[in-house]
């Protein structure tokens, strides 16, 4: 029997997870090449010391060989097609409505992977700390978290549906 943490899944949708494959296979191949360039090229130029296109060069080389390795963690841990879903449960694939207390406010959006950014409406990450507050709670219940500057923020959930797309 495997056990599968789902806390580490990332629910992606076919067209999210062949768009990050091809980012993925272009920057560890032709994307790794044409830095390389970049640099010998640059190191051509002369003393390192005094060269801007060669600390450029570098300092793009280290913000792609991140991305690859983010981009190589979501694909390693994603499962493709819809995240297992019971309408009026808060999860990964639904969207949500929450109020804010103390607002009249209603905040509608996707509860889904930052890498789904194509959705129409905002998409908040299940590790946001909304996100994680929320997550497998029912409509009705309240939920509170931690917000950047210390304080405490407390939502009612008002709806969980299935995301529809588009």
């Amino acid at each position: 029997m495997t056990e599968t943490r789902a806390d580490n899944v990332t629910w992606l949708t076919q067209e999210a997870y062949d768009r990050l494959k091809a980012e993925l296979d272009h920057l560890s191949g032709p994307g790794r090449i044409e830095i390389a360039q970049k640099i010998e090229a640059a190191r051509e130029e002369g003393d390192l010391r005094e060269n801007g296109g060669y600390h450029a060069a570098k300092e793009e080389q280290g913000k792609i060989e991140g991305r690859i390795i983010q981009l190589q963690s979501i694909l390693e841990n994603a499962r493709v097609g819809e995240a297992p879903r019971t309408e009026g449960t808060v999860g990964p694939g639904m969207t949500v409505t929450v109020a804010f207390e103390g607002d009249d406010e209603e905040v509608t959006f996707l509860l889904a992977s930052r890498e789904e950014s194509g959705a129409p409406i905002d998409v908040y990450s299940p590790k946001s700390p909304l996100g994680a507050a929320i997550n497998g709670k029912k409509v009705g219940a309240k939920a509170s978290y931690t917000l950047p500057n210390g304080r405490s923020m407390t939502v009612e959930i008002i709806d969980a549906t299935p995301y529809g797309g588009n």
